[in-house]
């Protein structure tokens, strides 16, 4: 099946059949390396290393992998690290999640070496006490830069396509003395703001799942009208209501939300949504998400 897809930057015909993209795992290769990376519609994963918890629905944001996400045409990762001995593991809170931050690394890093027209923006925060650090977060996240100085792009502004292809896009949300990646910090809490180059929807604490979706709509259209290339918008769509004694249920607003997400995308117009961060990411909302940067004219 031949099909003219036109980005905001031109326009690129390819030979594919349905699903082509997912299969192939390089839907941004179909995109100008002109376009900024804040003009392209990305979807992402919220606390995206966090698979285990003690209790149903406290812990737990995903089913898939780093490299089964990135398969699914995730192109966002949320890593939240401890510092312990002086090397990162991811945790969600409190809650070890059974990876190293240098595993996470090498999945990515061995998805950009088989996909090099793709980049990873990965958000990196300090979670939870430093444990056994003899040393600040700073200096331990630039020893893990130095085995793969190649693969990482941090630059302090919002970068185009083709400067960061193979590369990972650093979002930092720890502090730092030297100039590293997109600052992301400060970061108000449970709030929507904006701040230096990022525009942000991150109400988390959800009171009830028709307000958090409203917060999601307003955020999309938001994004889809600004043409600053200079901002970058995050927008949320995961978040936990309080269930008995305060315990948070995760479930409760993803089981909610995430179809409303996915109908959403599947009729909305091609255009720029900002990057889009999920809870219990699939295959059928990802590549709506991303089809979004597309033009895909109706056969005659």
């Amino acid at each position: 099946m031949r099909r003219t897809i036109q980005t905001a930057a031109g326009i690129v015909v390819m030979s594919f059949f349905t699903r082509a993209f997912a299969a192939d795992n390089h839907w941004m290769a179909g995109i100008d390396g002109n376009v900024r990376i804040s003009q392209i519609t990305i979807p992402g994963t919220h606390d995206s290393g966090a698979r285990f918890e003690p209790v149903a629905g406290t812990a737990r944001c995903q089913n898939a992998t780093i490299s089964e996400q990135l398969g699914l045409g995730v192109r966002f990762l949320d890593l939240r690290c401890r510092h312990i001995h002086d090397s990162f593991a991811i945790y969600h809170g409190v809650v070890d999640q059974k990876l190293a931050f240098r595993g996470a690394l090498d999945q990515i890093i061995g998805f950009l070496a088989a996909h090099p027209s793709e980049c990873v923006v990965v958000s990196i925060k300090e979670e939870s006490a430093p444990e056994g650090a003899t040393r600040s977060f700073e200096a331990t996240f630039e020893t893990y830069v130095a085995a793969n100085p190649d693969k990482w792009w941090l630059g302090e502004r919002v970068p185009a396509l083709r400067d960061v292809r193979g590369k990972i896009v650093l979002l930092r949300r720890f502090g730092a003395s030297a100039k590293h990646g997109i600052a992301a910090t400060p970061w108000p809490d449970n709030t929507t703001f904006r701040a230096g180059q990022l525009c942000v929807q991150d109400e988390y604490r959800v009171g009830d799942n028709t307000t958090k979706w409203n917060h999601i709509r307003a955020a999309l259209s938001y994004a889809v009208s600004d043409n600053n290339a200079d901002i970058l918008h995050l927008i949320f769509a995961s978040g936990y209501q309080p269930g008995l004694y305060g315990i948070p249920d995760i479930t409760a607003v993803s089981n909610h939300i995430n179809p409303l997400l996915a109908d959403f995308f599947g009729s909305a117009p091609h255009g720029h949504y900002g990057c889009v961060l999920m809870d219990f990411a699939d295959a059928k909302c990802s590549e709506r998400i991303y089809h979004t940067n597309f033009v895909i004219p109706e056969r005659r």
